[in-house]
């Protein structure tokens, strides 16, 4: 009997093995108990160099790894690296004081050493980071003590809590990882304080996350993040309803993965959930004034180009309604934005007018409108990772073409059209803004910047004009006086029609059913990983 028993059992334990090795394929569908421990997020570009004091990196992944002294939330600037902080009467003086016993992932200790080195290391390279204002303000950074850091400014700046709170690039790397001394010709690891340390990274392929045990705010319930590098569209859309990956957002150029007719069919599946932010950003055309080989450097071309584009229809067919149609470059609920800017509707008539007042003639039937000897053409940038860009562009080729402009289309990975941008070597390119928790003063003081959008405002008449107000708003230390210069210069470019806004974009998660805590930042560019768990 014993032997017999024995037997039965015996062959129990090998139905058990054999099942577990029949249902190995399916450990990575949502809901399974391998995902109480992993989430695999699909992204369309690889997350490259994560040296936190430049910008190739994914600002989703570097969210993760490194920390601020300060978070941006609803409720304002809040405590993060930093306790609490002093500033001077006259606004120049900001003392922190850090928060104890923290280490980087290495476990070197955080103190105000390392708050000195990572500051002093960015704003040794400040041709790179001119885009922010705050670079720009930085005189001094001083140890007061082991936990408290000053940092003195040439002059009063408002938004300089809101800067410092940014993604990148004040944010802090073990010293370490330093190579002599400085970040910004590369350096030997990527060890942060954040809540999740990089294990693996496989260029092209993928990157592996895990928990920090010895994280601060508590160890993530979520062990494991992996980055798995995918094609936009289909590709990932078999990924997910295989299992391969379950979890995608939408990625720190605004660019979704899939569509929102394949994020229905997800959802309608039972497996997953989608949730999305409230409007964070406003996507647009950004229009290049400053080259004057280009019809674009027109002020009427950029107007037609405006009244053209159907946003209603952007709306609702390309989007489902999930986007809204954006008549100005912010919308009135970020701040000092809501200024009463005339509307531009969709008018291809009027469109055509502006066009004709302004010599370029289709005579003889022309498909394409010229003058003095030159098509009206113009070169369209988008991303090409983004299935939403391409249809879109496709459609304001379709509206443009109707009127007798012709456009030519370019997709190109993000990085490109960034290029592009900060070159001049454009006519219209897709971009958006910074978003609602830097905006107005980020995107505003790119203006400015040659890494940004300087080659858009540089062309205008009234350039010289709307730097100087940028430069007045940000050291504006007067509320109403604040104010009217914001209004002045939102002003101009809407009349100069340089920014062509779209719709206001957010951020949107498909993820499995089963997970919870999904919220987001006052930044389209992260998400608060460590924030979530699987039921």
């Amino acid at each position: 009997m014993k032997r017999i028993k024995a037997a039965v059992l015996l062959a129990s334990l090998l139905v058990i093995v054999l099942l577990a090795g029949c249902s190995g394929g399916n450990n990575n569908k949502p809901g399974a108990a391998e995902q109480t421990r992993e989430l695999v997020y699909a992204a369309a570009k690889d997350i490259n160099d994560m040296n936190p004091h430049l910008y190739p990196g994914s600002m989703a992944a570097q969210a993760i790894v490194y920390e601020s002294l300060v978070e941006n939330t609803p409720e304002g600037i809040k405590p993060l690296l930093a306790e609490s902080w002093d500033i001077s009467e006259d606004g120049k003086v900001y003392t922190f004081h850090l928060r104890k016993n923290v280490k980087f992932h290495d476990g070197e200790p955080f103190n105000a050493e390392a708050v000195k080195l990572n500051i002093e290391a960015v704003q040794s390279n400040a041709a790179k980071h001119a885009w922010i204002k705050l670079s720009t303000m930085l005189d001094q950074v001083d140890v007061i003590d082991e936990h408290t850091v000053q940092l003195t400014l040439k002059d009063t700046y408002y938004p300089t809590l809101l800067e410092l709170s940014m993604t990148r690039p004040y944010v802090f790397l073990s010293p370490k990882d330093f190579l002599n001394g400085e970040t910004k010709d590369g350096v030997a690891g990527y060890n942060g304080t954040g809540p999740y340390k990089l294990d693996e990274h496989v260029t092209e392929q993928f990157a592996k996350f895990s928990a920090n045990e010895d994280y601060w705010g508590g160890m993530p319930a979520i062990k494991t993040i992996t980055a798995k590098v995918l094609p936009a569209g289909e590709t990932t859309l078999l990924a997910l309803q295989k299992g391969e990956v379950n979890f995608v957002f939408t990625d720190d150029r605004g660019a979704d993965s899939i569509d929102v007719e394949a994020m229905q069919r997800l959802a309608d599946s039972g497996d997953y959930q989608i949730v999305r932010s409230e409007p964070m950003n406003t996507k647009m055309i950004v229009a290049n004034s400053s080259n004057a080989a280009s019809p674009v450097s027109e002020k009427a071309v950029r107007e037609a180009i405006w009244l053209s584009i159907d946003r209603e229809t952007i709306s609702r067919t390309i989007f489902s309604g999930t986007e809204a149609p954006a008549e100005t470059l912010f919308s009135s609920n970020v701040n000092y934005a809501d200024v009463g800017l005339p509307k531009r509707d969709y008018n291809p008539e009027g469109a055509a007018k502006l066009l004709e007042e302004a010599g370029w003639t289709n005579g003889g039937g022309a498909a394409v409108r010229t003058k003095d000897g030159r098509e009206l053409a113009m070169k369209l940038y988008y991303d090409v990772n983004s299935s939403s860009q391409k249809t879109q562009a496709e459609l304001l080729q379709s509206e443009a073409g109707k009127i007798g402009m012709k456009l030519e289309l370019v997709g190109e990975e993000s990085q490109a059209i960034a290029n592009r941008r900060s070159t001049g070597d454009y006519d219209l390119l897709f971009n958006q803004t910074w978003g609602l928790a830097y905006d107005p003063q980020s995107t505003i003081a790119a203006f400015a910047s040659e890494s940004a959008y300087l080659h858009t405002t540089s062309g205008i008449p009234q350039a010289e004009e709307l730097y100087r107000k940028i430069n007045e708003v940000m050291l504006s230390t007067d509320e109403d006086a604040r104010k009217a210069l914001y209004k002045d210069i939102l002003t101009i470019v809407h009349d100069e029609a340089v920014f062509i806004p779209l719709t206001n974009g957010s951020v949107t998660v498909v993820a499995p059913k089963d997970l919870q805590g999904i919220s987001f930042k006052q930044t389209q560019f992260e998400l608060p990983f460590e924030r979530m768990s699987f039921k």
